[in-house]
């Protein structure tokens, strides 16, 4: 009895050990994020900004940002491609044990080009907001596709709130109060912190990029998660706001009882409620109320759609990454293709931007029930 159970043990391990060798090889494959669709090739620049007008509410003297920006770069440029996540920033990945079952970022292929001279003509602007505790280059998939058509797409890491932010040479991590565990306690003083910094963000690319910034159109916001409740905000409080898109992200805020003037896409997951109406896997419908309070209070057309079979990261890059078993199924992903997830999500991303902003076809999800 002893020796079979020895036996199945050594088996187990065997296995086991056959698995992780496995995906040790299978990890270091290079993997690439998805193809840009527009008609540009892109271009991608980092910078740290401080906001001299604003103390940090979380930290120490002013207000600073670190600021990722995607923007158009003519077809036919040559140059070096970005790394994903160089340098410190390299501690986004996952950390041991679980970073086995990760693909490393050295082997996730970027397609932008780093430092490339901005393509030719004017465009417009667009804020990224990350979701909680997540950071702006963990969105790079949506933000090339965004610049592939002719749009300067400025990427925003919440400093403190963010998991991992890197800055002067520094990593900065999350703080208890600026990532906190009962988020609905803290919602309203964050997303004034967050909103803020969209619109600094805003502004600011528009005076970094002069002669490359169509300001006709203002600015447009988009954000995931408490990222996507910030872009409503911020769309609230700007009166140049162009349009307003939320990933997956329940609404707090003002602008869940004063609403938008401007054009919105809700865009949920199959277990969410963000948009009024509950999906097909929702364990509740906690978010529902505030999406309908959103949606009775503005006066800007919106759009809602869930992307079937999606969960909460499937709006990340999270969806490009070479994740094996358990790991993937302990992470916040849904039974779609994750590729197949960020197409679809990038599709009706830029179908909306286009038809707010240049009165092309509408997005292909129908207008919000509220």
């Amino acid at each position: 009895m002893r020796t079979g159970i020895v036996i199945l043990v050594l088996i187990a391990v065997l296995a086991g050990s056959g698995y992780v060798g496995w995906v040790m090889v299978q990890r270091s494959e290079p993997v690439a994020l998805p193809e840009p669709t527009g008609a540009f090739q892109v271009g991608r620049r980092m910078f740290e900004w401080t906001d001299t007008a604003r103390k940090d509410p979380y930290g120490e003297g002013q207000r600073k940002l670190s600021v990722w920006v995607w923007y158009p770069v003519a077809k036919g440029t040559t140059g070096r491609r970005v790394e994903y996540a160089p340098g410190l920033w390299a501690g986004l990945h996952l950390k041991s044990p679980v970073s086995v079952f990760q693909g490393p970022f050295d082997t996730l292929r970027d397609h932008a080009l780093d430092k490339a001279a901005v393509a030719p003509g004017r465009f417009p602007v667009v804020v990224l907001m990350p979701g909680m505790g997540l950071s702006a280059p963990m969105y790079a998939s949506l933000a090339e596709d965004l610049a592939s058509h002719g749009y300067l797409v400025a990427g925003v890491t919440p400093t403190h709130s963010a998991n991992l932010t890197v800055l002067n040479g520094q990593t900065i991590k999350g703080s208890d109060d600026a990532n906190p565990k009962d988020l609905d306690k803290s919602a309203d003083k964050l997303i004034g912190t967050w909103a803020a910094d969209a619109r600094y963000v805003g502004a600011t690319v528009a005076k970094l990029f002069p002669s490359n910034t169509q300001t006709a159109f203002g600015t447009s916001y988009v954000g995931h998660s408490f990222g996507g409740a910030t872009a409503l905000e911020a769309c609230r409080l700007d009166q140049r706001c162009a349009a307003a898109v939320d990933l997956d992200g329940r609404q707090y805020g003002a602008v869940v009882s004063k609403g938008v003037r401007a054009p919105m896409l809700l865009l949920g997951a199959d277990d969410s409620c963000i948009t009024g109406t509950c999906g097909p896997d929702a364990r509740g419908d906690d978010d529902r109320e505030a999406a309908l309070s959103l949606l009775k209070a503005s006066s800007g057309t919106a759009w809602c759609a869930t992307i079937p079979g999606t969960r909460h990261f499937n709006f990340t890059d999270y969806g490009a990454y070479y994740l094996a078993y358990p790991l993937r199924k302990y992470l916040p992903l849904g039974s779609v293709g994750p590729r197949h997830a960020l197409t679809v999500q990038n599709g009706y991303v830029t179908a909306f931007l286009a038809h707010a902003l240049y009165r092309e076809p509408a997005p292909g999800a129908p207008t919000c029930k509220s």
